[in-house]
């Protein structure tokens, strides 16, 4: 019986963990999202039909890393030229943005997944 009530501890722990873990993390998302609203990426990128269609970002969550995202951000010119992506204008630089704010654009770009 003591084990069984170790078990119950151990499962209530990692529910209990997870479920902050995971309030965290959408909390994170709901401010890049704002990041993203605020450093008008609309302008060059849509989501779910909304901002520039020419480069839509439905679904790049399921296709790049949080840190290839990262890289796209901060590092475009060096992204562009591994791709060989050519879209004009070139994508802005953000490696002067808050690392929180960084984070944050990181974790709402990951978010979006099909």
């Amino acid at each position: 019986m003591n084990d069984m009530l170790k078990v119950a501890c151990a499962v209530v722990v990692v529910l209990t963990t997870a479920g902050v873990a995971s309030a965290q993390n959408q909390a994170q998302v709901d401010s890049g999202q704002k990041v993203f609203a605020a450093q008008k990426c609309s302008i060059c990128h849509s989501i779910a039909g909304q901002g520039n269609k020419k480069g839509p970002l439905d679904g790049v969550g399921s296709k790049l890393s949080a840190d290839d995202i990262r890289q796209w951000l901060t590092n475009a010119p060096e992204m562009a030229a591994k791709t060989k992506a050519e879209r004009k204008p070139p994508m802005k630089v953000y490696a002067t943005l808050a690392k929180d704010d960084l984070d944050a654009l990181v974790a709402y770009i990951q978010s979006l997944k099909k």
